[in-house]
């Protein structure tokens, strides 16, 4: 039986960044027949994206939380159902990054170092605002997955391309909808 040595502080300082990166995918890596090269970049888009879509559920949460006016319950309702769609993607892209054989995000912190979609710490918000910021939201977090699927075509990774293409649409989804209740009609509805 192959002794191990636990990574620590000390040991990480002795090895230098790369020995531990290799250590640590030796130890917790199933195999996979994309490159190292694939599943290192593949990696590193679905981290970004699970980023986006942590902050992305917070902020849509946040909302929801927040909301108020004369469409409050329509308006809550809707970001309650968004809300859990955008959550309902955080396991599969986190186990996707895992049975590559590589690591997924671990804490608050790294997602705030590595999301795109800005937080909103806003006492207030007009209700229109808040729509209108997570319809550009959605529409960004879609742009993230369009960019994370070239890279997942590049290394002919269909799996996880197609788990992409399910939340591309999805996304589209939220951001139309959002998109149809913040437009703004002529006076008989059109």
């Amino acid at each position: 039986m192959r002794k191990t040595t636990p990574v620590t502080k000390k040991t990480q300082a002795s090895n230098g960044h790369a020995s531990t990166d290799r250590l640590d995918r030796e130890r917790l890596s199933p195999r996979s027949d994309l490159s190292e090269e694939g599943t290192r970049e593949i990696a590193a888009a679905l981290n970004g994206v699970l980023a986006d879509v942590f902050a992305l559920y917070l902020k849509t949460k946040n909302f929801h939380w927040h909301m108020s006016g004369p469409h409050f319950r329509d308006y809550h309702l809707l970001l309650d159902d968004q809300g859990e769609q955008i959550f309902d993607m955080t396991d599969p892209i986190a186990e996707r990054v895992r049975k590559i054989g590589r690591s997924t995000l671990h804490s608050i912190g790294e997602i705030s170092r590595q999301q795109r979609i800005s937080d909103n710490n806003a006492s207030y918000v007009d209700p229109g605002e808040m729509l209108a910021e997570l319809r550009e939201d959605n529409q960004s977090l879609v742009s993230r997955m369009r960019a994370t699927h070239e890279v997942c075509d590049e290394h002919n990774d269909v799996a996880t391309a197609s788990l992409l293409e399910n939340w591309i649409d999805e996304g589209e989804r939220r951001a139309w909808f959002l998109f149809e209740i913040t437009r703004q009609g002529n006076p008989d509805g059109h």
